[in-house]
C-alpha cells in the first residue's frame, strides 16, 4: 500500500521538476485519478513525456466545465489509499452557472496554514484575543471550513452565520433585489446577537455585508467597539470603498482581503511592508501549488505586462487535484512580485464582461 504521509511533490522543488513530478503522480495508473487516467487517452499529447514546464500546461484543454457533471469519486487519486482517507466534496458558488465540484483531502488545509502565517504578518488577532465570526457560505462551499480552520489554527472559536449565495444571486438575476435586501437584514440580525453576547475580535464578511453593517448604527457601534480584525472576501470592492473601510468605518481594525474560489484556493492580501505597493490591496496565490496568469481576454495565450489589466487564468497543481488551467470570470491587474512573495500579485479584481459570455452575478458573495 502507498504511504499516504508522503507528499509526491513539494514546494522546495524547482518549478519544472515540480511539474514533472505532478504529471507522474496524476497520469500514472497506480497514483492518478480515474478521471485523469481516462482523460489522457483523449488528449493529442502524452502528459508523462510532453509536459515538462508550467508553460506546457497550456497544451491541456480547459476541463473545468466537465466538473459540473462528473461523479466526484473519479477525481480521487488512486495513490491516496483508504488508510487515513479524509476526502470531502465542495461546490463552487455557481456565479456563472451550475456549480462545479472538487474533492479535497490535505492540500487546501496546507494552504490554510500558509494563509494563517500571512495573517500573522498583518497582525491579525489570534490566540487569547477573542473569537472569530464568519458571515458567509458554509457547506457545500469550502470557504466556511477554511475560515473555521484559520480560527482553529490561531487557537480560538469561530461562530458561523451561514447564507446561501445562490439564492441571493438568483434573486438579483430575476430582478427581486428587495428580496436580497431582506436576506441581508436577516443575516445582520443574527450577527448583532453574536456580537452582543460573544467576545468577537475578528469578523469575516463580504463587502456588501460590511456596507450593510455600516448603514446600521447599532451594529456599526458593536463592530467598532469589539472587532480588531476584518477579513473581506467573496465580491469585488473598489479601491475607494476599501479606503473608506480602512480609514473611516473600521480604523480600529486590521483590514485584510482574501481573493479566491473553489477551483483555485485562497490568495491572501500580501502585507504592506518593506517593498511598497502602488495598489491598496495586492493578492498572492499559494505558491507553487496555485498560479494565476493574467492574460489578454482576446488572446488568452498571451500574458499581459505588469501594471496591465487582463483575465485571470488559474492553474491548480496539488496532490489532491490537477486543474491545468481554467479561465476565471475575473478581470485583474498583474502586479510585480516581491522578494518575500515570488509569485505575481493580483489587484483590483472585478467581474469580467465578455460579449456573448456568461453574466457574472456577485450578489452578496
Amino acid at each position: 500500500m502507498l504511504d499516504d504521509t508522503v507528499e509526491p511533490f513539494t514546494a522546495d522543488l524547482a518549478p519544472d521538476e515540480f511539474i514533472r513530478a505532478a504529471m507522474q503522480w496524476h497520469f500514472s495508473p497506480a497514483t492518478g485519478s480515474p478521471y485523469w487516467v481516462k482523460r489522457a487517452a483523449a488528449l493529442d499529447f502524452d502528459p508523462l513525456t510532453d509536459i515538462r514546464t508550467w508553460e506546457d500546461l497550456a497544451l491541456f484543454p480547459d476541463v473545468s466545465e466537465e466538473w459540473r457533471d462528473i461523479p466526484v469519486d473519479a477525481l480521487v487519486p488512486a495513490g491516496i489509499g483508504r488508510q487515513g482517507w479524509d476526502f470531502q466534496v465542495f461546490d463552487s458558488g455557481g456565479t456563472t452557472g451550475r456549480p462545479k465540484r472538487i474533492v479535497e483531502s490535505r492540500s487546501r488545509r496546507n494552504g490554510v496554514l500558509w494563509v494563517s502565517e500571512v495573517l500573522a504578518d498583518h497582525g491579525m488577532p489570534g490566540e487569547g484575543d477573542g473569537h472569530w465570526l464568519h458571515i458567509g457560505p458554509t457547506g457545500p462551499h469550502i470557504v466556511g471550513r477554511s475560515v473555521g480552520l484559520l480560527a482553529q489554527q490561531r487557537g480560538t472559536f469561530c461562530h458561523y452565520i451561514d447564507f446561501d449565495p445562490r439564492w441571493v444571486k438568483s434573486s438579483v438575476k430575476q430582478g427581486r433585489a428587495e428580496e436580497a435586501g431582506r436576506y441581508v437584514k436577516h443575516i445582520l440580525a443574527q450577527a448583532q446577537d453574536i456580537l452582543a453576547t460573544q467576545p468577537v475580535s475578528v469578523l469575516f464578511a463580504p463587502p456588501p455585508v460590511l456596507e450593510a453593517i455600516a448603514a446600521d448604527e447599532k451594529l456599526l457601534d458593536l463592530v467598532q467597539d469589539k472587532v480588531r480584525g476584518i477579513i473581506w472576501a467573496g465580491t469585488s470592492v473598489s479601491p475607494e470603498t476599501l479606503s473608506v473601510f480602512e480609514e473611516e468605518l473600521f480604523p480600529q481594525a486590521t483590514v485584510v482581503g482574501l481573493y479566491g474560489n473553489t477551483m483555485m484556493g485562497i490568495a491572501p492580501q500580501r502585507p504592506r511592508t518593506g517593498e511598497p505597493d502602488e495598489e491598496r490591496c495586492v493578492f498572492v496565490p499559494f505558491h507553487p501549488f496555485s498560479r494565476v496568469t493574467v492574460v489578454d481576454p482576446d488572446n488568452t495565450d498571451t500574458q499581459v505586462g505588469y501594471g496591465e489589466r487582463g483575465q485571470a487564468r488559474i492553474s491548480l497543481v496539488s496532490r489532491d487535484l490537477l486543474l491545468p488551467w481554467t479561465l476565471e470570470r475575473d478581470s485583474v491587474l498583474r502586479v510585480t512580485p516581491t522578494s518575500k512573495y515570488p509569485q505575481d500579485g493580483l489587484a483590483d479584481v472585478q467581474p469580467l464582461t465578455v460579449e456573448g459570455g456568461p453574466t457574472a452575478i456577485e450578489g452578496v458573495y
